[in-house]
């Protein structure tokens, strides 16, 4: 008997075991629960007094989360109680600055009447923070990489600028409105989007107006700058080439991001860094920029205390763009353009590897890129291509053909230029023809080049053919004629051919090396060759220069005669019309070659070739031929 007593207190025991506060999951699922809603409310940066064990630390939480924009997720796991006390590990997983920084924690949590609820310490955002710390997060700039020339020679590195602009923290809250309109009279910008823009900026902001080179910067400037109440003139690097007019609208600029860069670059930019914002600074930004990295660091606060590192990711610097433009090359070329007044553009190209060594733009192209992406009507420049399809047709230098003052095509009526000479009309051969520029002779000569035959001739001289050269290019076009009259003004480079200069330096190019040229800037992004249907010949090249030499000894490019004989100088000049008002204006062009350099001047609006293109080109190859 004594026995069975004992026996079922015990089982009942046993059974009340199973059953009570302290068996099976007891409190578990509340102390998830209260842990979960934590997370969430870290990850909203809402913490609430309800949800922690000292309402008096949800100031501290704020405070300690604020520098953690970006909280991706906090997963709650290892949930354990041990009485009226619990703990789970929090797994966090925040995106600071594009990167990942994955972390995990400890939260202790406490039962009180109205539930399960936190205790915060300073450790549950990071292990190993202590009371008196707060957090940090710091961008780590990378090193952008620099745009350099041939011979590795720098064009684009940082270079000593001055950026001025309006410091609000140091500017009385009556005198921003007027400072900032007196300095941006003074750095020549607009004075009310400025002012709009200053207005705008927080307290504490340095508001820039605009960034000049250190050598454009004149000590009465910064006198008058000083003399203004709250402006500023902060010396700073930037990555400029070593002029303004350098190359500047096929190298682009560099420049703060905005909102939209920082959203496009998936991470790798942010508020705050520099980046390309047109031209190749843009297209290569990626290379050039590199990645920006992060430090999150735990900052006592005793300053006599050093910060310590928590997380931190380096910056990965940019790498060079290599690039074939030779500086000395473009500097001349740049200084020659800026006689003119209307568009213009010079472009060099080295014909035996296709090496872009100057690609220049004028002052009055307006920031256009006239020099491998502007289209334009060739004129008698095209005679190159012309001639090709001429002698592919079976005529010779030698050959003889008809240069009459005008010819009718359908009742459209061509001449030759004004000043076009008159002891050069009649029975002329081609080289003549090409010497002196004659319209009539070729338009004469328009029923021996029949379907694809000029199209065909200027692929093989490397002109109408696209290639993705990792930079704005234009190869020029020969579409079909719609007619008659129109194939005739293809002849002369009107109708619908169009070039750049690029490619009409191309074409050049190819006659000197007696094969196609494939023109490249940057030789890593080298594009391959599509072999034309007809490819250029070595006799047919050899003809052309012939031709082309004839131009120099004894027809429109004479002026080019000095330039001597070793090596030979080969030329072509142009001119094509174009507007609606009489008198019509004229595109002037002038093309050339000079040992291994071949040359396309190019001016917008001119009197003619050898007038106004002319001296460009005899200057340039004197200076670096």
């Amino acid at each position: 008997m004594t026995s069975r007593r004992l026996l079922l207190p015990l089982l009942l025991v046993l059974g009340l075991s199973a059953c009570g506060p302290f068996g099976g999951n007891g409190d578990h699922d509340a102390i998830e629960a209260a842990a979960k809603k934590l997370a969430a409310s870290m990850v909203d940066h809402q913490v609430v007094a309800a949800e922690v064990s000292d309402p008096a630390a949800v100031a501290a939480a704020s405070q300690l989360l604020e520098p953690l924009t970006d909280i991706a997720s906090i997963q709650v796991g290892d949930v354990k109680q041990a009485g009226n006390t619990g703990t789970a590990v929090l797994t966090w997983k925040v995106t600071v600055d594009g990167h990942d920084w994955a972390h995990a924690t400890k939260l202790s949590l406490v039962k009180r009447a109205s539930g399960w609820k936190a205790v915060w310490k300073p450790t549950v955002v990071e292990s190993s923070l202590k009371a008196d710390e707060t957090l940090a997060v710091t961008g780590l700039k990378a090193d952008r990489g620099n745009i350099v020339g041939a011979g590795d020679k720098p064009i684009v590195e940082p270079r000593r600028v001055v950026r001025f602009g309006i410091d609000k923290a140091n500017t009385p809250t009556g005198s921003v409105a007027s400072s900032a309109r007196r300095l941006a009279a003074l750095v020549g910008i607009e004075a009310a989007p400025y002012q709009k823009l200053v207005a705008k900026a927080g307290p504490k902001a340095f508001v820039q107006a605009i960034v000049l080179r250190r050598s454009d910067v004149s000590s009465g400037l910064l006198a008058k700058v000083a003399a203004i109440r709250g402006a500023l003139a902060v010396s700073d690097h930037q990555p400029l080439a070593p002029a303004k007019d350098f190359a500047a609208e096929l190298l682009g600029t560099v420049g703060p991001v905005t909102a939209e860069i920082v959203k496009k670059s998936n991470g790798r930019l942010r508020a705050g860094d520099d980046a390309g914002l047109s031209g190749l600074q843009l297209r290569y930004d990626a290379q050039l920029g590199g990645t920006s990295g992060v430090r999150v660091s735990a900052v006592p606060k005793d300053p006599n205390r050093l910060r310590r590192t928590l997380f931190e990711v380096e910056a990965k610097n940019g790498t060079d763009l290599k690039l074939t433009m030779d500086v000395a090359m473009q500097t001349e070329a740049q200084k020659l353009l800026r006689r003119y007044g209307p568009a213009s553009a010079l472009v060099a190209i080295r014909p035996s590897t296709g090496a872009i060594l100057a690609a220049a733009s004028g002052p009055g192209s307006k920031g256009y890129n006239t020099a491998t992406f502007g289209q334009y009507a060739p004129g008698s420049t095209f005679k190159i291509v012309s001639s090709l399809a001429l002698l592919r047709a079976g005529l010779k230098p030698t050959t003889t053909v008809p240069c009459p003052a005008s010819v009718d095509v359908f009742g459209k009526k061509f001449k030759n230029y004004s000043d076009y000479p008159s002891n050069r009309l009649g029975r002329i051969t081609l080289k003549q023809a090409v010497a002196n520029s004659c319209n009539t002779a070729f338009i004469s000569e328009r029923s021996k080049v029949t379907g694809t035959a000029l199209a065909d001739a200027a692929a093989a001289l490397g002109f109408g053919v696209d290639h993705d050269t990792g930079f704005p290019a234009y190869f020029g076009q020969v579409p079909p004629p719609s007619g008659k009259t129109e194939a005739a003004a293809d002849l002369i480079g009107q109708g619908k051919v169009l070039a750049s200069p690029m490619a009409m330096a191309t074409v050049v190019a190819s006659v000197v090396k007696g094969s196609t040229v494939l023109p490249f800037l940057i030789p890593s992004v080298k594009p391959e060759a599509t072999k034309p249907a007809k490819p250029l010949t070595s006799a047919e090249a050899a003809s052309l220069r012939s031709l082309m030499r004839a131009v120099v000894t004894e027809g429109s490019g004479i002026r080019l005669r000095s330039l001597g004989n070793n090596p030979p100088v080969y030329a072509k000049t142009g001119t094509a019309e174009f507007g609606t008002k009489a008198p019509l204006q004229t595109h002037t062009w002038m093309v050339g070659a000079r040992g291994d350099l071949a040359v396309a001047v190019f001016v917008d609006v001119g009197q003619s070739g050898s007038q106004t293109a002319g001296p460009v080109l005899e200057a340039f190859l004197r200076a670096v031929g």
